[in-house]
């Protein structure tokens, strides 16, 4: 299937590891222009010259800490050319309502809630005015299957998803999608790391890692291209009637609880 984006240029926030970095290998694959942006020179690097490595289309890099308003800004106005802007920066840490104190939460909502909100309000800016552009939100499953120990998580996934809807119930009317992506636990470096902890501890084996998955559909994790792909397929044109949407990717979790 042609999905009709060759060509087009994607901004990817925290596109230099996990689903970000899926994403921009999808986008790259279809033979899109792609920018990805994080705090890491270094990350970004790798990702670039790998990118590169497998696809003939243009990589650029910006390193940006996404959780300051005024660099979001900057960004958006370095690429405000993008016709796809897919929001994915930012990892909320764990705890409950007592283990996440003001600053810790606030903290975490300044990458994740704001930055979001902020690249999004940026980039519909120069959408608008051109009467075309989509924006995907990668948001999380705890949105919509919410946990007292991931409680500032879960409620920033939520508030995304609201934001989505409202959102892009009204961008159609300026020729603009924004849809959103609500990922199971996926195959990250990030959760690998913390599968791999807890198979050591429990077991004295690292290695033994994948048995803590076998709970999940299909007994394992989802893989980040399974995301990309879908992020991919909702940036393009093939996805022109969905706008407001948040498309949950979890296997039949949600109906099983």
């Amino acid at each position: 299937m042609d999905l009709k984006i060759a060509g087009k240029t994607v901004l990817i926030t925290g596109g230099s590891r996990g689903i970000g970095y899926a994403c921009a290998e999808a986008f790259a694959a279809e033979g899109c222009a792609v920018h990805i942006a994080s705090r890491s020179r270094e990350s970004l690097e790798s990702a670039r010259d790998r990118i590169r490595s497998r696809h003939n289309v243009p990589v650029e890099i910006h390193v940006a800490d996404f959780s300051r308003g005024d660099t979001v800004r900057s960004v958006v106005e370095a690429v405000g050319h993008a016709d796809i802007l897919v929001n994915n920066a930012g990892a909320i840490p764990r705890g409950d309502i007592f283990a996440m104190t003001e600053p810790k939460w606030r903290e975490a909502w300044e990458l994740k809630m704001f930055g979001y909100v902020n690249a999004t309000r940026a980039m519909l800016e120069k959408m608008y005015a051109r009467k075309k552009g989509v924006v995907v939100n990668v948001i999380g499953l705890a949105g919509e299957s919410f946990n007292y120990d991931y409680v500032a998580g879960t409620t920033a996934n939520a508030g995304l998803m609201a934001f989505t809807r409202a959102v892009g119930s009204k961008s159609v009317d300026h020729g603009v999608r924004v849809v959103a992506i609500n990922p199971p636990g996926t195959r990250t470096d990030r959760m690998t790391t913390l599968l791999r902890s807890q198979a050591q501890q429990q077991w004295g084996d690292p290695e033994r890692w994948p048995e803590l998955t076998k709970h999940m559909p299909f007994g394992r994790p989802a893989e980040p291209t399974e995301v990309a792909d879908l992020a991919v397929f909702l940036a393009s044109d093939r996805a022109s009637y969905i706008s407001g949407v948040v498309m949950t990717l979890d296997a039949g979790q949600a109906a099983r609880h």
